[in-house]
């Protein structure tokens, strides 16, 4: 409670069982006159009005016992609502109730009129009901008043549970906001209000009410929008030339809740071009609670993330390994804070170095394997093929063989769309490691050996957003390397989603799984749509550049294969990916050479069979070998 309230509030918050008291003492003895008076409108007669000072102190303790028990003494009037007003009624009933079986069937109180008693009950009720109301009203009003601002004249959008409680908190809270209006598509909603505020019409009318109404800036309220729908809410408030804000959607909001401190900018990613994906995991909490987990590359962009998820399903232990001291030791941080009693043990480690991977799994035995650490920048894995090969290759099959050596009972590889028909190192390293742990589900059965395969993922380190992002605040035009050029998209949250969903595949032994992606988005419209959400025009050759395919970048990243096939699995959008060894042996497994150079650690070797079997293109001719 703030101390400079009025002293009228603040007496009546510090005495808050006192002051109730007093007040349902007092609306009992003013219903119970009124009574009277309505149920003997000719006049009071004398022999009533002694039943009624008769009556009224074993009325009013009555009152007071019940409110006592009922917990009415110890509410908090400015946050009264209806369920407050549900136990209100409740109390009321079941003193009315007493007082009259104590009266009439006992005959130990005083025989009140039982039509009384019913008219007393409802002037009662609402007479409290006042009170309280009046008191939330007034400590609002107060708020409002004490803490002066210049309001901003709101306009939402979206008249469901989510619209409803900002324009509740815009009144209740002293934000600066001031709800002026609403808007939403559907007709029936139309002419009515929420808390007081009309809902004007549809979307479509947003520029000519901003102008009625003198808008300054847009809520947009609607957490269940598709992405096609806010783009054109977000069209819409730049026709009015309004500011505007939204709500986060409903997987971010997860306790279903609106709060003006929700609110945000709207960012590129809510503008994608597909229905963002969103996956109950119920079967993850009982697949890995209790056990010990190890994520690789932990201190990355989806390793933190699945370090994140993963925490929120109690496990017994949580292995963080990374070679990364710094991002290590703040996730680390991070999780201890938030999950206190989890057990967390940061690794630092190479996973391509078989003395640390080996320790690790020795000394903690790991139950599951989330192996995410890998070199992923396609221009610098160009430049560093070796290291590309000695970190994602080998460092795969350290891991995933120390995995079955160990006992683990499922490995996942966190995989990428790079990795079909691979035109660029990275790439290829990829799709080498996918095959290295497919191939290893022959030689250890009892370990679950499966890969997950995705396209890039937004706000990610080094992604193209948080590119866009350094390049605009420091006045630089964005760089796009073609106007053609696309990808699949997906958040980080759907990303580890997928993960983690697809880990307690059954049928996952033995293959790559996949996420239906739904069409490739241009990174050309997302810097035209980053650009316009940051208040610029899209001005080719002033805001926006193009600088070229870079080395072994394609203009379009697949997701199958032409000897893959897609199966349809139990999970909505997830589906697996397999391939017919007899009618593609080399699409399916690593060569008995590449075997052998990985049992070897021969990086020089991984590297020239991978040029031949993807790449087919000797390495001098092929990219500059500096750093190799």
């Amino acid at each position: 409670m703030p101390e400079r309230l009025h002293p009228v509030l603040r007496f009546a918050h510090r005495n808050r069982p006192r002051v109730a008291s007093l007040v349902y003492a007092g609306a009992t003895g003013l219903a119970l006159w009124l009574a009277f008076l309505l149920r003997f409108d000719s006049g009071l007669p004398l022999e009533q009005i002694a039943l009624f000072w008769e009556a009224l102190p074993w009325l009013v303790g009555l009152r007071l016992g019940i409110a006592f028990a009922f917990g009415l003494t110890m509410g908090r009037w400015r946050f009264v609502g209806i369920y407050d007003v549900t136990r209100l009624t409740a109390a009321i009933a079941v003193g009315s109730v007493v007082f009259f079986v104590l009266s009439w069937p006992l005959a130990v109180l005083p025989r009140v009129p039982r039509s009384i008693l019913l008219i007393e009950a409802v002037v009662n009720e609402y007479l409290v009901a006042f009170v309280w109301l009046s008191y939330r009203m007034g400590f609002e009003r107060f708020r409002h008043w004490r803490f002066p601002k210049e309001r901003r004249r709101v306009l939402v959008v979206g008249a469901g549970d989510a619209g409803s409680t900002l324009v509740r908190e815009m009144h209740r809270v002293p934000s600066g906001r001031l709800p002026v209006g609403v808007v939403d598509d559907d007709s029936v909603k139309w002419g009515t209000s929420l808390h007081g505020v009309r809902v004007w019409g549809g979307i479509d009318q947003l520029p000519r009410l901003a102008v009625k109404l003198k808008v300054e800036e847009v809520l947009i309220a609607v957490p269940s929008a598709e992405p096609p729908q806010i783009q054109r809410i977000v069209e819409k408030c730049e026709e009015a030339g309004r500011d505007f804000s939204i709500l986060p959607g409903v997987a971010e909001v997860l306790s279903g809740e609106a709060h003006l401190e929700d609110v945000r900018e709207v960012r590129v990613e809510d503008l994608l071009g597909r229905d963002p994906v969103v996956m109950q995991l119920p079967e993850v909490r009982s697949d890995i609670a209790d056990l010990t987990i190890m994520i690789t590359g932990a201190a990355g962009s989806i390793g933190s993330e699945l370090a994140r998820q993963v925490a929120l399903h109690e496990p017994a232990r949580l292995l963080l390994v990374d070679q990364a001291e710094t991002p290590l030791y703040y996730i680390d941080l991070e999780l201890r804070s938030d999950f206190p009693d989890l057990e967390i043990v940061p690794i630092i480690a190479d996973v391509a170095n078989a003395d640390s991977v080996e320790a690790a799994f020795k000394r903690y035995s790991p139950e599951r394997v989330f192996h995410s650490a890998a070199y992923k920048h396609v221009p610098m894995m160009e430049l560093h093929p070796s290291e590309a090969v000695r970190n994602n290759v080998v460092g795969t099959w350290l891991v995933a063989d120390a995995a079955g050596r160990h006992g683990a009972e499922k490995l996942v590889l966190v995989s990428t769309d790079k990795a079909v028909q691979p035109l660029n190192v990275m790439g290829a390293t990829k799709r080498m490691a996918e095959l290295t742990v497919l191939q290893l589900q022959r030689r250890y059965p009892e370990t679950s050996y499966g890969a997950v395969r995705f396209g890039n993922v937004l706000g990610s380190n080094g992604s193209v957003l948080p590119l866009f992002r350094r390049q605009f605040a420091e006045r630089k035009p964005l760089t796009v390397t073609h106007e053609d050029v696309s990808r699949y998209f997906m958040t980080i949250p759907e990303a580890v989603q997928l993960i983690l969903k697809t880990s307690v595949l059954p049928e996952l032994g033995g293959h790559v799984a996949m996420l239906e992606m739904g069409d490739p988005v241009k990174i050309l419209d997302l810097a035209k749509n980053f650009l316009r959400l940051s208040g610029q025009a899209y001005r080719p050759g002033e805001n926006v550049i193009f600088t070229g395919l870079r080395p072994g970048e394609k203009l379009e990243e697949e997701l199958v294969a032409p000897e893959e096939r897609v199966l349809a699995t139990d999970i909505s959008k997830v589906r697996l990916i397999v391939s017919d060894p007899e009618d593609h042996p080399g699409g399916r497994w690593l060569s008995e050479a590449e075997f052998n150079a990985l049992e070897q650690e021969n990086v020089s070797t991984l590297v020239s069979l991978l040029r031949q079997r993807w790449l087919d293109a000797p390495v001098a001719a092929s990219v500059p070998t500096t750093g190799t």
